[in-house]
């Protein structure tokens, strides 16, 4: 079982002169050309940019589903990059949670079910599992709407059942893609005061990625990606 906790003071998550490349048709392409930066529990730090500058893949090496070329990745301290897989994989599922644009629910599963997956995976009975996947989506305002079918719910009730899958195992990081970009106003604010509300109250490191500056800036730090680099220094999220 890995050791869920972090040293007063210490960052959650940290990246180290992260660089990484992918093939596109016959050339390389530099995606990530040397990103440092840092995350701490109960924060939001948002990594914004256009497409294209590097950051889903960013968000695709911390959550450690590859391995950057070079640099290194630190979860609660401890070196992953060049961790053994077993390692690796057993950090991802007890301690990483993840939220993209796209839901990729289970049309064919209710809510409760999508969200009980994870636990099932994990071993944990199907009655307890359905229980805290019911607990969870009254917690995000779906407690009438657990036993309908995926593809019965609003654009915006999928994406909170996403968000109740990536937190039923209680991670300490959530990674979370783009999640808004497919909803309106209305809902993109519910899904962002939601993702606030729970990094304050579960004490969750939260990176969220976007393309959208004026979200990024109202999280607690904002990271402006170009190019495969984080361009200039943290700004402070200004007080309301």
């Amino acid at each position: 079982m890995i050791e869920d906790s972090v040293k007063l003071g210490e960052p959650l998550i940290r990246a180290d002169r992260i660089k990484h490349s992918f093939i596109e048709g016959e050339s390389a392409v530099q995606a990530l050309r040397g990103v440092s930066f840092e995350a701490r529990t109960s924060e939001i730090t948002a990594i914004v940019g256009q497409s294209g500058c590097g950051k889903s893949t960013l968000l695709y090496l911390l959550g450690l589903l590859d391995r950057p070329e070079s640099g290194e990745v630190y979860f609660q301290g401890r070196p992953m990059a060049k961790a053994s897989s077993e390692a690796r994989t057993t950090m991802r599922n007890e301690s990483i949670g993840f939220v993209f644009q796209f839901h990729f629910l289970i049309k064919e599963l209710t809510a409760r079910e999508n969200v009980a997956l994870p636990l099932r995976k994990s071993g944990v009975g199907e009655s307890k599992a359905l229980g805290q996947a019911d607990e969870l989506l009254d917690r995000l305002g779906l407690g009438q709407k657990t036993k309908r079918f995926a593809n019965k719910l609003s654009g915006g009730e999928q994406q909170r059942v996403a968000i109740a899958r990536a937190l039923v195992n209680s991670p300490s990081l959530l990674l979370a893609d783009e999640p808004t970009g497919n909803l309106d106003s209305a809902n993109s604010e519910k899904v962002f005061g939601l993702l606030k509300q729970f990094a304050k109250e579960q004490q969750i490191a939260i990176l969220l990625v976007t393309h959208n500056p004026d979200l990024a800036k109202r999280c607690d730090h904002y990271l402006p990606m170009q190019d495969g680099l984080i361009v200039s220094h943290e700004q402070e999220k200004t007080k309301l």
